[in-house]
């Protein structure tokens, strides 16, 4: 017996797994950058070590972001909230308490809005904008991650918070 269409087509990463994951990795990465800089204040690091770490987080932090409103979007957050969401990047470890609160709260509840509903804001240029790229994934995604690496390069060419 196959699964009714409505259970078939439905996204199993949801925004809130999504969120989940990266919330988890910008965790994990600024463990990883902490430890790489303590490692290199106490006993010395190789310094291409301690780049490579930080370029990943970095690239790690700008997903996140980008993740951050994205799903800030489709779960129709408050702009403050939205705000708050990616600020909690810049903490340490804040991540995580912040998935959680909003997870609590209920609002990474739901699947990615694909269809418009009878909300009125679903007749918003810039919610049907949204709804034809995630009806779209692969070119979702692929226009999504250029505009990450094209950030992240910028970023990489104008050098380390706080210059060399």
């Amino acid at each position: 017996m196959s699964a009714p269409a409505s259970t078939a087509t439905r996204s199993r990463f949801t925004p809130k797994r999504l969120y989940l994951v990266l919330a988890i990795a910008e965790a994990c990465t600024w463990t990883l950058l902490i430890a790489a800089l303590i490692t290199r204040a106490t006993v010395g690091i190789e310094p291409a070590v301690l780049t490579a770490i930080g370029g990943l987080h970095g690239f790690v932090f700008i997903s996140y972001g980008a993740t951050a409103i994205l799903i800030a979007i489709n779960q129709r957050w408050h702009p403050l909230v939205a705000l708050l969401a990616v600020v909690s990047a810049i903490v340490p470890y804040a991540t995580i308490p912040f998935e959680v609160v909003q997870s609590r709260r209920g609002a990474l509840n739901g699947d990615w809005r694909l269809t418009a509903t009878d909300d009125p804001r679903d007749k918003h240029w810039f919610d049907r904008f949204v709804r034809w790229f995630l009806n779209r994934p692969i070119l979702f995604v692929s226009i999504l991650v250029l505009v990450i690496v094209l950030i992240f390069t910028a970023l990489v060419l104008a050098g380390p918070p706080g210059g060399r």
